[in-house]
């Protein structure tokens, strides 16, 4: 228990860089300094005389949460003693604000649990095409193998197939972690669609014959070049592996954004499962033992939409199937 004349406690008081707040009996608050006032989001004159609204227990630290006019929160570590204000007992709040180290502790607790994650996820999904690759080998290296030239060239195929898996999987996870550490990134440029689309389905060797692309030839995304290749590459990736084709890519102007849709032909989304689309790691049960897959791609669309200023969905398609869409920004007029 602490007595000091009010006037020198007053002047401790203002002059704390912490909240303070002493609170009588009743849990009304007497006195609060302006790092108090700017804790609370509130000047003193609204502050006094209202209740705290926190257990107040002399000794020890405890963490709480103050809830601020726009509805935000605050974390504060609260300390708390007793004295005597001209003759009446207070309890004395000291308040310091945590908000920041607490939610860089909760954003390195999630990293951690995402390293975990991904490095299951790594274990799980390398395991067989590296299996099927090792086999392949050895069968290719076996010295009494009686393997045909045509069984020969096909075991070659199948080696160069699951070693592209496996690059596209190493790509994916590269570019999570790029997400993940939030890595400066280039500029964004005017960088039109449709050029940008004809480059990509190049990719795809002879399945770029299955997609139908609708852009007109002036229309330019406000966007990283890079980023929008990825997004594209993803969703069309994505239409192949889960859809049917024919696939529909269509770029429109609408409302000021350019509107990017890759339907496919094919079952659509469970309505059960559309809200875990663009989770990390998740894939539909269904499909999981149908397709490959990290579970990535759309996380991946979503993340670098949004970190371009726009924004990704899923609806139904039109005729059937599904439809990934991607709202960026219109690049202004030059």
């Amino acid at each position: 228990m602490l007595s000091l004349r009010a006037d020198a406690e007053q002047a401790i008081i203002s002059a704390s860089a912490d909240g303070i707040v002493a609170v009588d009996a009743e849990g009304r608050i007497q006195v609060c300094n302006p790092a108090a006032e700017e804790l609370f989001g509130r000047h003193a004159e609204v502050l006094l005389g209202t209740q705290f609204g926190y257990p107040i227990v002399a000794g020890g630290a405890t963490e709480v949460e103050l809830m601020l006019p726009d509805g935000g929160k605050r974390i504060v570590e609260m300390r708390v003693t007793s004295t005597i204000l001209e003759g009446q007992r207070l309890h004395v709040a000291a308040l310091r604000d945590v908000t920041r180290r607490r939610r860089a502790e909760q954003d390195l607790q999630q990293a951690l649990e995402r390293q975990h994650t991904t490095a299951a996820v790594v274990a799980h999904e390398l395991r067989n095409p590296l299996a099927t690759i090792s086999a392949l080998t050895e069968a290719l290296r076996d010295p009494g193998g009686t393997l045909t030239a045509e069984e020969r060239t096909d075991v070659i195929d199948r080696i160069a197939d699951r070693t592209t898996c496996l690059q596209a999987m190493v790509s994916k996870l590269l570019t999570a972690s790029r997400i993940d550490v939030d890595l400066a990134r280039a500029p964004l440029q005017r960088v039109p669609v449709l050029e940008l689309t004809l480059e990509r389905l190049a990719e795809f060797g002879d399945r770029s014959g299955e997609v139908c692309v609708s852009c007109a030839p002036a229309l330019s995304a406000h966007v990283n070049r890079d980023e929008l290749s990825e997004m594209l590459v993803n969703c069309l990736e994505n239409a192949f592996a889960y859809g049917r084709p024919p696939i529909e890519v269509r770029v429109a102007e609408e409302e000021g954004w350019i509107e990017v849709r890759v339907q496919d032909s094919g079952t659509g989304v469970p309505e059960d499962f559309v809200p875990h689309l663009f989770d990390r790691f998740t894939r539909e049960t269904g499909v999981k033992r149908q397709t490959e897959g990290s579970g990535l791609g759309l996380w991946i669309v979503r993340s670098l939409a949004r970190a371009n200023g726009g924004e990704a969905h899923y609806e139904p398609g039109d005729r059937g199937g599904a439809c990934f869409c991607l709202s960026l920004q219109l690049a202004p007029s030059s």
